[in-house]
């Protein structure tokens, strides 16, 4: 039985109406840049997430290259975060001039791991004169930045106290966790909500998916909005004077009608791919694959949170992994790797000067990681069939 990994036309099917109504709205207006659908929809984002600001852009890349640029980060400069994530959360840091810093993941959540982080901030930098925090390669450490990956929230208690004694801005990498609620010291929370500043991505694939790119960043601080929103607008408040060298960041009206017309079905969106995530957990028990799978962690399913895991993508951690993949592709069920190489051993980043060895939880993931289909209009049938095509390369 074919079990596709992503069907976007089932998964916005309910939404479909609503999404032709706003983008006509919007093609009646001829108003395609920013404009009164852009700003209807941040409010609407921003009354959701609980941030008093949210500002559209025209991807999560360019939300958090705007963050960066916004917090003047730059040459010099150093920025900790993952070294297993999407390529963005790094590539942005390059490309504002500044040093990306990586921290081992947690086994478990294969988020930025808070002990890893306190033993490099303890041990593996030192403070200057001025009382700053010296990378080892001597960069400035001006933030950090954590991943919400595959859906579930970082420790972020623990990064946030971590960060404190340093006066280090925390930048949330929320690109998969639109709607995830984080159980805090000071009460349940939204991704987004947690720290300094936040971005999510609009990409079609994600939780709250456009019709192409799009972006957001929001924050609490008056002051860091106004200047994201310079920073999106080529560094213009009135046209044609440039207070700041800013970027074209811009969201367009389409982007943001399509996202406004899909945010009242997020919740019941995320709710399937729990079930479904559910169902997964059911079957791979029931098939006896315990010992071969390892299912994906749920850190805060005791707080009594509904959205403590969205499942942006359903992870599981596969002996003979690459094996069983070429078995799935046989099988017709569909299946994804995210992510097959490390941040530090990218080509790229070559410069930096890691090697193979310096974060193995990060390495020994990227062998062993296997994302199974997830999306809302998944079928029981369809999840049985993945489960039982993987029981049967184990056993053979």
């Amino acid at each position: 039985m074919r079990v596709p990994l992503l069907d976007l036309a089932r998964s916005n099917a309910a939404s479909k109406a609503a999404v032709d109504e706003r983008v006509s709205r919007v093609f009646e207006t001829q108003h395609f840049v920013l404009g009164p659908a852009v700003e209807d929809f941040e409010k609407a984002i921003a009354d959701y997430l609980g941030c008093k600001h949210a500002i559209g852009m025209s991807s999560g890349t360019d939300a958090e290259l705007a963050i960066l640029m916004a917090l003047g980060i730059g040459p010099g400069d150093a920025v900790i975060t993952t070294p297993f994530t999407f390529f963005a959360t790094a590539g942005c840091i390059h490309r504002v001039g500044a040093e990306p810093v990586f921290v081992d993941i947690d086994a478990d959540t294969f988020n930025l791991d808070p002990r890893a982080l306190g033993k490099f901030l303890e041990e593996g930098c030192r403070k200057d004169p001025q009382g700053r925090l010296i990378s080892p390669s001597g960069a400035v450490v001006r933030a950090i930045m954590p991943v919400h990956l595959f859906g579930t929230c970082a420790r972020m208690d623990e990064i946030n106290a971590l960060a404190r004694p340093y006066r280090l801005p925390v930048i949330e990498d929320a690109s998969q966790a639109i709607g995830c609620e984080y159980p805090g010291a000071s009460g349940a929370k939204k991704a987004g909500d947690l720290a300094t500043a936040a971005f999510f991505s609009f990409f079609p694939t994600k939780n709250l998916g456009g019709a192409g790119d799009g972006g957001l960043a929001v924050c609490q601080d008056d002051e860091l909005a106004a200047k994201l929103k310079l920073m999106r607008n080529h560094g213009m408040e009135q046209r044609y004077y440039h207070r700041v060298v800013g970027g074209n960041f811009r969201l367009d009206a389409v982007q943001a009608a399509v996202l406004h017309a899909k945010l009242p079905y997020l919740e019941d969106w995320n709710e399937a791919r729990r079930k479904n995530a559910a169902a997964y957990r059911d079957a791979i028990k029931a098939a006896n694959l315990t010992e071969m799978i390892q299912l994906p962690a749920e850190p805060w399913s005791s707080s009594g949170l509904k959205n403590h895991h969205i499942y942006h993508q359903y992870v599981i951690r596969a002996a003979r992994r690459d094996e069983l993949m070429k078995h799935l592709e046989k099988e017709q069920v569909g299946h994804g790797v995210y992510y097959p190489v490390p941040l530090h051993l990218q080509e790229c980043f070559e410069s930096l000067g890691y090697r193979q060895g310096d974060f193995p939880e990060a390495e020994k993931a990227t062998r062993e990681v296997l994302a199974l289909p997830i999306f809302p209009g998944l079928t029981e049938v369809e999840i049985t069939a993945a489960v039982d095509a993987i029981a049967r390369f184990y056993a053979a």
